[in-house]
């Protein structure tokens, strides 16, 4: 069996990559960062036109029929340029959402208990419901709810991603309209979150490599130390440790593999964040490094769609 990516998610990837650099660049990354601006109306469009958010549906209903595997080389890609916005509960909300797959509905998603990332901008919201214990039947139910009544109720509170608006929605939100295989969504979308985590481990990898091969000290470049090869070492094997497990899970969809998935890109996300502000040296703390912004990031989502605590119950309950 040949694991390989083919030929056409090579290519899938690479345009997204493409789309991103030239929609999302540091400068304008940069320019959205100091003027507190959130999700990108036009540019949320704009995805909804290349297919982003309709990846998954049909052919048939205006999608593009593509899988798991490829939506999770897309979500890779967005973890890479530290785009903002609920992307993913709006890529899992379209078909049942009316206008996500076009990009002009913007979804949130609410996880009782957490709080509720880009409430403020939100034009849909998808509530979770709770996760089941491992084994077989449904892990949670998702539903479609007003989220102008939740956002009337709701206290912003301070998020350590600048970002990432946050909102404290008032418990219990009256459930709404069940979606579609609403049993799969949580589990699918703590996959694609950790497909963000790998596109973050990967490119804080890169950072520190190229700093490392940069900057000078003692008349050579720091990546001539031992200390630092064993760094940046070190976050390679993690990236590609997790990229095995998330490509692994995206193939077979198993709840326990998506666990063990969402742990290591974790793990891989906020150690190779750390790694690289620790090569990066004092610069490394500045506002003006991106280093903290992947950090920050890692940090948040680590917290949403599956925490670590859940993962590791999944994966022992799986053992007994």
């Amino acid at each position: 069996m040949d694991f390989q990516l083919s030929d056409d998610q090579r290519a899938l990837r690479a345009g997204v990559r493409e789309l991103l650099a030239g929609r999302f660049r540091r400068d304008r990354m940069r320019a959205a960062l100091d003027d507190g601006t959130g999700v990108d109306r036009a540019l949320w469009r704009e995805l909804g036109e290349a297919g982003f958010f309709a990846l998954r549906l049909p052919e048939a209903e205006g999608g593009v029929g593509l899988g798991l595997p490829e939506s999770v080389l897309l979500f890779e890609e967005v973890g890479r340029s530290l785009l903002p916005g609920p992307l993913i509960a709006t890529h899992l909300a379209a078909g049942p959402v009316k206008g996500a797959a076009q990009g002009g509905t913007v979804v949130a998603v609410l996880d009782p208990g957490q709080p509720v990332a880009h409430l403020g901008e939100a034009d849909a919201l998808l509530v979770l419901g709770p996760r089941d214990g491992p084994g077989d039947g449904p892990r949670a139910s998702a539903a479609s709810v007003d989220v102008t009544r939740v956002r009337g109720d709701a206290t912003p509170v301070r998020s350590i991603d600048p970002f990432t608006p946050l909102w404290r929605a008032e418990d219990p939100v009256e459930a709404g309209e069940p979606l579609p295989g609403g049993g799969r969504l949580r589990d699918e979308g703590a996959l694609l979150a950790a497909a963000e985590q790998l596109g973050s481990a990967a490119r804080t990898t890169e950072m520190a490599v190229q700093h490392a091969g940069e900057r000078e000290q003692f008349g050579s470049p720091i990546g001539s130390f031992q200390a630092v090869k064993h760094l940046c070492a070190g976050m390679l094997v993690r990236a590609e440790l997790a990229r095995c497990a998330v490509y692994a899970a995206a193939v077979t969809a198993d709840p326990v593999e998506i666990a063990g998935a969402k742990l290591l890109a974790d793990d891989a996300a906020v150690r190779n964040a750390r790694d690289c502000l620790q090569v990066h040296g004092g610069m490394g703390f500045t506002w003006e490094a991106d280093v903290h912004l992947h950090l920050k990031r890692a940090w948040l989502r680590s917290g949403q769609w599956l925490t670590a605590a859940a993962a590791e119950e999944a994966l022992a309950g799986d053992l007994c």
